[in-house]
């Protein structure tokens, strides 16, 4: 998106996709639900990293049936990685920006593309040591789902709680949606994410990286390691253990983690088939918030 786009946003108002504060409200901009020093806004504030429930973005599950269904049809049908169809790996990704001065909330069209209808551009500098430099085109996020209250809830959610930070709230703040499942089908597969190591999504010191689980089943692995930021680029294992801050695995829908993303490194590992099932799958909701750097 360039900057004369993004400044004609700023100023004409609302485009398709324009999602009213009234469209999502179980956590409006500046009152995180789970705010305090025991809350994931706390967490994160304090610790750099927060591991949270559904329940504490003020959201159920169980009352969202039909929108987290949707979500998970649409990761049962994702695309493979373009860059890698050799991983086991599946994705979208799509751009939202937020004004924080209006509490608007926009998707931003993708780029026409003959394959995939339209993509959006994905880019983490330095930080991703398989594509270094690389701006990747990725399939959109479809349409449709840009209208499920649920997701929009989502992306509400994850900006209340990382607007304690000044920074986002002098500027336009990006906010990326990526749907990535990882999935197997033979014994000897592997779904691998990436990159495969310890690693920072980049961007400004006021970049945050949200990851909601959508579902898993029939899998093993898919372990989650929180560590320093000296970490990025190397394994778990290869870690002292005072440099690894938390290791986890998310089982339960909607449940996940948050990081601000200078100031630590975090890890998923590879998903292989569990027990005797034919075939496994682990799907995850990223959601990216950072400010908009204008280049004049």
């Amino acid at each position: 998106m360039g900057d004369d786009d993004l400044a004609s946003l700023a100023a004409d108002g609302p485009r398709p996709h324009t999602v009213p504060r009234d469209r999502a409200t179980r956590a409006p901009a500046g009152a995180p639900h789970g705010g305090g020093l025991d809350g994931p806004a706390g967490h994160l504030r304090h610790r750099g990293f927060a591991r949270f429930h559904a329940a504490e973005l003020g959201v159920d599950p169980d009352a969202r049936t039909d929108d987290l269904q949707q979500i998970a049809d649409v990761c049962a049908r994702l695309p493979q990685d373009p860059y890698a169809p050799d991983s086991n790996r599946f994705r979208r990704y799509s751009h939202a920006v937020f004004l924080p001065w209006t509490d608007q909330l926009s998707f931003v069209p993708g780029a026409p593309d003959a394959e995939h209808g339209t993509v959006t551009e994905y880019w983490q500098d330095e930080h991703n040591p398989e594509y270094p430099n690389m701006r990747r085109r990725l399939p959109d996020v479809p349409a449709a789902l840009r209208e499920n209250a649920l997701l929009l809830d989502l992306m509400r959610a994850d900006l209340a709680q990382a607007l304690w930070l000044e920074e986002l709230h002098h500027a336009p703040v990006y906010v990326g949606v990526h749907l990535i499942k990882l999935a197997v089908g033979d014994r000897t597969d592997a779904a691998v994410p990436s990159p495969n190591c310890l690693h920072q999504d980049g961007g400004s010191p006021a970049t945050f990286t949200f990851a909601h689980l959508i579902g898993c089943a029939d899998i093993s692995g898919g372990e989650n390691v929180i560590a320093r930021a000296s970490a990025a680029g190397r394994q778990p294992e290869d870690l002292p253990d005072d440099a690894v801050l938390a290791r986890f695995t998310l089982t339960e829908p909607l449940d996940g983690y948050a990081v601000h993303d200078h100031r630590v490194s975090h890890y998923v590992g590879p998903v292989r088939l569990a027990g005797r099932a034919h075939s496994g799958q682990r799907s995850i909701l990223i959601i990216g918030i950072a400010p908009y750097a204008p280049r004049m």
